[in-house]
C-alpha cells in the first residue's frame, strides 16, 4: 500500500467489515502524525471521505508484523477495532503472502490467521472482567448490576453486564434487540459517569443457546452496522450469566461473527469477513478549514 503519492496527495484505502467502515492509512515507511482533528475530518461523510474509524498502520515497536492506531469519527484515539484489525490484517497478509500477521494496538496485541481464505480470527485476547480494568469509577460485580440512567427506566437496566475486550464495553440483555432505543439510551451510557473512559454499548437479545442478535453503539462513532470488540463482549458476557455455550454466532445489523471464550483466562476468537471497498487519494491538508 503506497503511502504517499506525491508531496501533496496521501493515499488511503477503504474497508469495511459486516459495513462497519474505515479509511486506512499506511505510515510504516513515511510517518503519518495524524492529530484528533484531521482525523475526524476524514471521517465526516459530508466532507471527507466518511467512515466510522480512521487507521493508521505504523511500524510496530516490539516483535509484532506491525502498529495500528484508531480513531473513531469524533476523532478521539482509542485502544482497540476488531472489525477494523481484520482489515489490516487481510492488507499486510495479502502484502506478505502469509497466513498470519501480529499487531500491536493501545489495548494490547493482536494475532491474527487467515480463516479458509474467506475470514479472519483474531485472538483478542482474555477479557477483563474486574471493575477496575474496565474502568468503572466504583467497585461492582461487573457480571451483573444496576445502572441507574436518568430519564430511562428500562428492564434492562437492572442487570447490565461490564467488561474490557481492550475497550470498555457495556452490555444489555432486551427483549427484543429490533426495537431497543440505541440512538438514546446508548448515547446516555457512553457517557455516564459509572464510564469515566466512556463506554460501547451492546444491546443483546438471546436467540437461542449459540446464537445472539446484537445492536450496538460505539463511542465516538454513534450507531455502526457491526462492532467486534462489541459482538466479543456480548458473548463473554452472555456465557458468564450461562445464556451461551463456548461458541456463539453475533448477528449484527451487518452480518454474523462467530464468537468463541472458554471461559476464565482464555482468550477470546473472533471470526468474521472483510471487504476492500476503494482505493484513494486525499490532501490532509485540505481538511484544515473542514467543520
Amino acid at each position: 500500500m503506497r503511502p504517499y503519492i506525491d508531496g501533496t496527495m496521501t493515499a488511503f484505502v477503504k474497508m469495511h467489515g459486516l459495513g462497519n467502515d474505515f479509511v486506512i492509512f499506511d505510515a510504516r515507511k513515511h510517518g503519518l502524525a495524524l492529530e484528533s482533528d484531521t482525523a475526524r475530518a476524514v471521517a465526516d461523510r459530508r466532507y471527507g471521505v466518511g467512515c466510522d474509524q480512521v487507521i493508521v498502520i505504523d511500524p510496530a515497536r516490539g516483535s509484532a508484523d506491525a502498529a495500528m492506531r484508531i480513531f473513531n469519527a469524533d476523532g478521539a484515539e482509542v485502544e482497540s477495532c476488531g472489525n477494523a484489525a481484520r482489515c489490516v490484517a487481510r492488507l499486510l497478509m495479502e502484502e506478505a503472502g502469509t497466513t498470519r500477521i501480529n499487531l500491536e494496538t493501545k489495548g494490547g496485541p493482536l494475532a491474527c490467521a487467515d480463516y479458509r481464505g474467506r475470514a479472519i480470527t483474531i485472538n483478542m485476547g482474555p477479557p477483563r472482567l474486574d471493575w477496575h480494568a474496565v474502568p468503572l469509577a466504583r467497585p461492582v460485580q461487573t457480571q451483573s448490576f444496576a445502572l441507574d440512567v436518568p430519564g430511562f427506566d428500562d428492564a434492562a437496566l437492572k442487570s447490565v453486564s461490564a467488561l474490557s475486550v481492550g475497550n470498555p464495553h457495556c452490555v444489555l440483555f432486551v427483549d427484543n434487540a429490533e426495537i431497543a432505543d440505541v440512538a438514546n439510551l446508548g448515547a446516555a451510557i457512553e457517557r455516564h459517569p459509572m464510564f469515566p473512559e466512556r463506554t460501547n454499548v451492546e444491546f443483546v437479545h438471546v436467540l437461542g443457546p449459540n446464537r445472539l442478535r446484537m445492536r450496538v453503539w460505539e463511542r465516538g462513532a454513534g450507531i455502526t452496522r457491526a462492532c467486534g470488540t462489541g459482538a466479543c463482549a456480548a458473548a463473554v458476557a452472555a456465557h458468564r450469566r450461562g445464556l451461551t455455550g463456548i461458541d456463539s454466532e453475533v448477528v449484527l445489523d451487518g452480518g454474523p461473527l462467530r464468537i468463541s471464550w472458554g471461559g476464565g483466562d482464555a482468550p477470546v476468537f473472533m471470526t468474521g469477513p472483510t471487504a476492500l471497498a476503494w482505493r484513494g487519494e486525499i490532501d490532509l491538508h485540505a481538511l484544515d478549514g473542514a467543520p
